[in-house]
């Protein structure tokens, strides 16, 4: 251990020198072996170097000891010492990444990248009304983060509220919703985790000094500055720290049955009849607050099915499962007085409590109410022995509302603290007992957790956000791909909307069709609103339900493509949704932009938010080529163009170069998809001379199936030249996987003329005409190495 101190100690200071932060002098460090310990005159700096992208700085005043706990973080420190240099200006704290800079007098901390300065301390810590740590930006950087807003993808000028909570039948504007994430990102590719739970603001420079601060009411003054290279490794930096989405399980990247709501047996079913009948693709049916109670007041805290109304549950889950649709039921963490576990929650002892130890209740709109204390491991056990004895009838799946939650007063009394200093970790820590519940109890099960509500890290729970009571407007329609974009590079990427829009009695079959246009190339395809206009498609007219059907049936033929962006999330956390600035960091056009986003790597999409619209302006990327998805029309990268918008599809076009992998026939449900009979599409593009793509394959079921090597990964590589078309196609199997030959029908698309011949390995075999420049090749593929050849 290397101790020195140097300089004097203030024998004073008052408190309004500390708010002012005029004073703080360098006294001295002392590095360990996982952290540098500095000493100023009125606290501590502990910093940990994660690795060469991650560095954690703390601030401990003087009277406070380190708070060890963090509802964020899941990384471990790598064992390795930084290098540490000692000058008379200045220390610094050296990795092959970040270099942290102490400068001594006046006192800062700086933070370098390669050589490059990211941010610096400004005041660094003070406490006046709040406590606050600050710091300098530059006046070019734009900056995101902050959670599930609607305020432009360019956040800077905002004074952020955290504080979790709804946003009814919001539109163009929310300046405050669910998921109030403490984090910040920035276009010079760094961000800045505040890693504490407790409310506050995220001051994204609203007085315009090139100042970012993060204020809070009390608990840790740890941050986490993450830089990288490239957008992509940025946030597999981030969720490098605060955890992984699990695999989903393949039946949630379906379509939804889901309404406000199933009120009876007859009608659930009878909708699922519909859905068969008319052969529209469900495999899911989500059940609203009547299943517990006739009426939506006084019966929440229920938890169990309302008998006159679902008078057979088992019976209904079963045929439910045996059609292939998965049933999940909603529930919250309120008991209500009324309800009929009320006494037993008061007697269990698993409610908040007030002052005098009582269970805390109050008034909101349901009724009067306890909140479950999500907290405490009795209250805990308690609640998952309800959702185990529901899934244990067969039921799939768990959603969880109103877990901002919806009202949590401040006086109310957890076992980690007040409601304030534990309110926006409440369905983080809600959709963690679920997760680890299924861990014990159901190891061989995917847990599908869809929640309104979230935390920094909230994915590695496998949490399935969606942007709450959106407005059923093109208003509503305007914001979601902002909401999901920002909130993917954030690290919850399955962030998605009530698709056709939940608030209101507005009914617009044109709106409704162009949210589900958009909604194949979102993460969950899921229709929800009130009852008074329905979401389902087998309710609308006839002509509508058609084009519905349309869309529905897309989204299954993207099943092996969606299912293939999973894995790449699960492993490196990359988005689904992406930017396109992600693609051009320094096209300073596009760093403020969400009409168009790439889904995938592959796929380029521009929604339709603005009704009567028949043409879009689409910028198309750099690079390659694009290609319209429906006709194969070729733009040129780099260019902006106005495209047409029929209203039969949106806009969406596929990178040159890109394989894409789609079903060859429909299904009913995921039940019955079939690995071994698909079409890959290889987007023939001559300006791109090489490139690749990926397939990823499991049961769909197993969890961690990619770690247990329960599965199939195909890598696909071309190399094009003026004469011929290669693709080497890699199948690895894990060792746990069953061998399977999968008959495949390789599509080439742009072709001008027919192919003079096509060999797989050295064995000539024909080529068969789609029409429209594309022609496909059957190919037997099997573990190992097959090359497919195309002489042009």
């Amino acid at each position: 251990m290397k101790q020195q101190f140097t300089g004097f100690a203030l024998l004073f200071i008052s408190i309004a020198a500390l708010a002012q932060n005029n004073v703080r002098q360098f006294i001295g460090y002392k590095q360990n072996a996982l952290n540098l310990e500095v000493t100023v005159s009125d606290g501590t700096y502990r910093i940990v170097c994660y690795n060469q992208n991650i560095v954690e700085t703390t601030f401990l005043p003087k009277g406070e000891s380190y708070n060890p706990e963090s509802h964020a973080v899941v990384l471990a420190p790598n064992a390795f010492t930084p290098q540490l240099k000692d000058a008379p200006a200045s220390l610094k704290y050296i990795t092959p990444g970040i270099t942290v800079e102490i400068k001594k007098a006046p006192f800062q901390i700086v933070y370098h990248y390669r050589n490059k300065q990211l941010l610096s301390e400004k005041n660094g810590y003070t406490k006046a009304e709040r406590e606050t740590l600050d710091f300098n930006l530059t006046t070019d950087e734009v900056l995101y983060g902050g959670g599930a807003r609607v305020l432009g993808m360019n956040r800077r000028g905002n004074r952020l509220q955290l504080y979790n909570r709804a946003h009814y039948g919001y539109e163009t504007k929310a300046e405050l919703m669910n998921f109030c994430i403490p984090m910040v990102m920035s276009s010079k590719l760094y961000a800045v985790h505040f890693d504490n739970p407790a409310i506050g603001y995220l001051d994204l420079d609203s007085k315009k000094n090139n100042t970012l601060a993060y204020e809070t009411i009390s608990g840790r003054k740890t941050y986490q500055v993450i830089a990288a290279d490239s957008w992509d490794k940025l946030v597999e930096n981030y969720t490098s720290l605060t955890g992984r989405q699990p695999m989903p399980p393949r039946w949630s990247l379906g379509n939804f049955a889901s309404r406000f709501g199933y009120r009876d047996q007859e009608m659930a079913m009878t909708t699922a009849r519909h859905f068969n009948e008319k052969k529209i693709p469900v495999d899911a049916m989500i059940f609203d607050l009547y299943w517990f109670g006739k009426t939506i007041k006084g019966t929440m805290g229920n938890l169990e099915f309302d008998k006159e109304n679902f008078p057979e549950p088992k019976k209904m889950l079963d045929d439910l499962n045996g059609k292939g649709i998965k049933p999940i039921l909603i529930t919250e963490p309120f008991i209500l007085t009324t309800s009929k576990k009320w006494q037993e929650a008061v007697d269990k002892k698993v409610l908040a409590t007030d002052a005098a130890g009582k269970p805390f209740t109050y008034d909101f709109y349901f009724g009067n109410t306890g909140i479950i204390d999500i907290f405490k491991p009795q209250a805990r056990d308690w609640f998952w022995k309800i959702y185990k004895d529901l899934a244990k009838q067969g039921v799939s799946g768990v959603w969880g509302d109103l877990g901002e939650p919806e009202v949590f007063p401040s006086e109310a009394i957890t076992v980690k603290g007040m409601a304030d200093e534990v309110h926006n970790i409440y369905g983080h820590e809600w959709a963690k007992m679920i997760f680890d519940g299924y861990k014990k109890d159901f190891p061989d099960q995917r847990p599908f957790i869809l929640m309104r509500a979230g935390y920094s890290g909230s994915q590695r729970f496998g949490m399935m956000p969606w942007s709450g009571d959106v407005s059923r407007s093109w208003g509503g329609l305007s914001g979601q791909p902002e909401i999901a974009l920002e909130m993917g590079m954030q690290g919850l990427a399955y962030m998605h909307s009530d698709l056709g829009g939940f608030a209101g009695e507005y009914n617009d079959n044109e709106l409704y069709l162009r949210w589900l246009q958009y909604g194949v190339f979102q993460p969950i395809f899921r229709p929800h609103a009130q009852e008074l206009v329905a979401s389902e498609p087998v309710y609308k007219d006839l002509l509508t339900m058609q084009q519905a059907k349309k869309q529905v049936e897309l989204r299954y033929q993207m099943l092996p493509y969606n299912y293939t962006l999973a894995f790449k999330n699960h492993r490196n956390g990359t988005p689904l949704m992406r930017p396109l600035f992600f693609d051009e960091p320094d096209n300073t056009k596009l760093l403020g932009s969400s009409d168009s986003y790439f889904w995938g790597s592959a796929f380029l999409v521009t929604p339709i938010k603005k009704p009567g619209v028949n043409a879009a302006s689409v910028y198309f990327p750099k690079g390659s080529h694009w290609y319209d998805f429906y006709q194969d029309y070729q733009y040129d990268g780099g260019s902006t163009e106005t495209v047409p918008a029929p209203a039969d599809h949106i806009p969406v076009y596929v990178r040159g170069g890109a394989f894409v992998p789609l079903t060859r026939i429909v299904y009913q449900n995921t039940e019955k998809y079939s690995q071994t009979d698909l079409n890959i599409h290889f987007y023939y593009d001559p300006s791109v001379a090489t490139s690749s793509g990926e397939l990823y394959m499991d049961d769909g079921k197993t969890p961690d199936a990619f770690e247990k090597d329960q599965y199939e990964l195909m890598t696909f590589t071309s190399k094009v030249n003026d004469k011929t078309i290669i693709i080497t196609i890699n199948d690895k199997l894990g060792k746990n996987y069953p061998k399977a030959t999968k008959d495949y029908q390789f599509h080439i698309h742009n072709l001008k003329k027919a192919p003079r011949a096509a060999f797989i390995g050295k064995a000539k075999v024909p080529t068969f005409s789609v029409g429209n420049g594309m022609y496909y090749i059957p190919v037997a593929v099997n573990p190992g190495e097959t090359t497919i050849t195309i002489e042009l």
